[in-house]
């Protein structure tokens, strides 16, 4: 069985002062006490307001949601044994959080929340998340062959799969990169329906403006072609080896060679200018 006490939760925060505090207080009335607010660099109350409502603060100066979570791993106590993220703008569900922690408690290593799976959550997210989260899913099961329905902020990470996975990405890539290296690792993966809302405060840093809304998704099709890349066989005698993600036995190592590939070819014309060197400029 799965104890509240045993779960951390990382709020990444910047300038949500009208939310914060409703957040955390909604965490903390489901018997969550470990709730901890990482303040990206807000210029507002956020961290006054987090922590009167009972929450530990973190201060991140370092600007990306990635940095913000990643920080917000950092120094956990012994006895937590699983990391919940969530958003801070009061979008998430929190009623949803007891069916979560029961698939946490019957085996699973990562449970995420599927805005996508309900038609009234996934009518508040803008034509943009809708299509960029059906087009990441989409490249996600051509590259590795699991076929995931959402991007979504709402997620339960146990924490030996965390330390495992070793997070990069300090951006917006940090949700793909969590849910691709899950599936390479062999996780048991579940994800559950959940309400999603209307942001109850403040303004939105991603989908709120077009230009942040291509800037985020030109982020995480970077991250995927990253990801790909890494797994890419360099050599002959490597085919066959790369990766952990569980296949069909019926598709040969050539073919999952070549979907790498077109991945890597399809982010890379989507988002060239963001991809990171080492993929930008193809094989040394």
């Amino acid at each position: 069985m799965l104890v509240p006490a045993s779960v951390q939760v990382v709020i990444p925060a910047l300038n949500e002062e009208a939310t914060i505090a409703a957040v955390v207080t909604g965490l903390r009335s489901l018997g969550v006490e470990r709730v901890r607010v990482v303040d990206n660099g807000s210029t507002d109350d956020t961290p006054a307001r987090a922590r009167a409502a009972g929450a530990e603060v973190i201060s991140e100066p370092k600007r990306g949601y990635g940095q913000a979570c990643w920080t917000g791993t950092r120094q956990l106590d012994t006895e937590v044994e699983w990391i919940l993220f969530c958003d801070a703008d009061g979008s998430d569900e929190l009623a949803d959080l007891p069916r979560l922690f029961a698939e946490a408690a019957a085996g699973a290593d990562l449970v995420l929340g599927d805005r996508r799976a309900r038609p009234d959550a996934r009518a508040v997210m803008t034509p943009v998340q809708n299509f960029g989260n059906a087009l990441s899913v989409s490249l996600i099961r051509l590259g590795w062959g699991h076929r995931y329905h959402d991007l979504g902020p709402l997620r339960l990470i146990r924490r030996s799969l965390y330390e495992r996975i070793g997070m990069r990405d300090r951006g917006f890539g940090w949700t793909i990169e969590m849910q691709v290296r899950a599936v390479e690792l062999g996780a048991r993966i579940v994800e559950l329906p959940v309400a999603y809302h209307p942001r109850k405060g403040g303004r939105s840093k991603i989908s709120g403006t077009i230009k942040g809304s291509v800037q985020a998704g030109t982020i995480i099709l970077s991250t995927l072609a990253l990801l790909s890349w890494r797994r890419v066989p360099r050599r002959p005698q490597d085919f066959g080896r790369v990766g952990f993600a569980r296949r069909p036995a019926v598709v040969s190592a050539r073919q999952r060679h070549r979907r790498r590939c077109s991945l890597v070819f399809l982010c890379r014309r989507l988002g060239r200018d963001r991809l990171p060197a080492d993929v930008a400029s193809g094989p040394s």
